[in-house]
């Protein structure tokens, strides 16, 4: 199974989704299930997993009612209050869903301090007891921090969105290296090998640009806890589907096929637990 591991959709909205400014207009649209499809099925994928952009429940539901529709939306990441009273209900009441597989919660935009404050850590802890997964989404400097969130979950399967985001369009790696050597010590936690051209310079990035970072990801983590994510639409900013996608798997190509299998498909497959 060859599985597009993160994506979102939208039906945009202005005030909802103020992230995307004047700066975005090519991500000031709808994106939909019917937009994406035809670019799974021309880059060979067999299906996909759907990523939350907003902090809703109300989006969450919209995601699942998406994914009963489609076949192709083979899991859903959505967004919990982990901060909730009544979370504990809540959690019970989304265990309903099988398509719904994890969530996440946009941390890059938060203070510092966010991810290892007592109430949310203790609400993530509580995904021990359900199937749920949990995405992280951080930037480079909250490295940190977040290998200090990791520490405190070491049994809930965690995956790291992006890379971290490290700073691609100024070469920063060391710094990023460092954290992202301390996370791979987690056996639990993974990488999605997403969201880098959204990283590098936007207008003129050039592949030899996510060599070190694709080479450094598998060298520590090793291919099984790696899975391929086009991170569409937003990746529009700074490439089309075709291209993103093809950096990764132009990577895989020069590995073994069992290492090729496990980023195109299988580590997803096993992480979210797909159908």
């Amino acid at each position: 199974m060859k599985i597009d591991a993160h994506q979102h959709f939208w039906q945009f909205d202005p005030v909802r989704d103020a992230w995307i400014d004047d700066t975005m207009q090519v991500l000031q649209n709808d994106f939909m299930p019917n937009d994406l499809k035809p670019l799974l099925e021309s880059s060979g994928f067999d299906g996909c997993v759907i990523v939350q952009a907003d902090q809703s429940e109300d989006e969450t539901r919209f995601l699942l009612n998406l994914a009963d529709q489609h076949d192709f939306i083979k899991g859903v990441v959505g967004w919990i209050d982990f901060t909730a009273p009544d979370l504990d209900e809540r959690l019970d009441a989304f265990s309903n869903h099988p398509k719904l597989k994890g969530f996440r919660h946009i941390i890059q935009a938060e203070p510092d301090g966010f991810m290892t404050n007592k109430r949310f850590l203790e609400g993530v802890k509580k995904l021990l007891k359900t199937r749920f997964t949990y995405d992280i989404l951080v930037v480079e400097r909250q490295l940190e921090e977040c290998i200090k969130f990791v520490q405190s979950l070491p049994d809930i399967n965690l995956v790291i969105d992006h890379l971290a985001k490290p700073d691609i369009k100024n070469k920063s790696f060391d710094d990023w290296a460092v954290g992202m050597k301390k996370l791979a010590e987690f056996p639990n936690v993974h990488v999605k090998l997403s969201g880098m051209v959204t990283e590098a310079d936007r207008e003129n990035w050039k592949k030899v640009d996510f060599t070190p970072y694709l080479d450094t990801c598998l060298e520590l983590f090793g291919a099984d806890r790696l899975m391929i994510g086009s991170d569409w639409p937003v990746c529009l900013l700074a490439a089309e589907y075709e291209e993103v996608i093809g950096l990764v798997e132009e990577f895989a190509d020069g590995l073994s096929q069992t290492e090729y299998d496990a980023i195109m498909g299988k580590t997803a497959k096993k992480f979210y637990n797909l159908d």
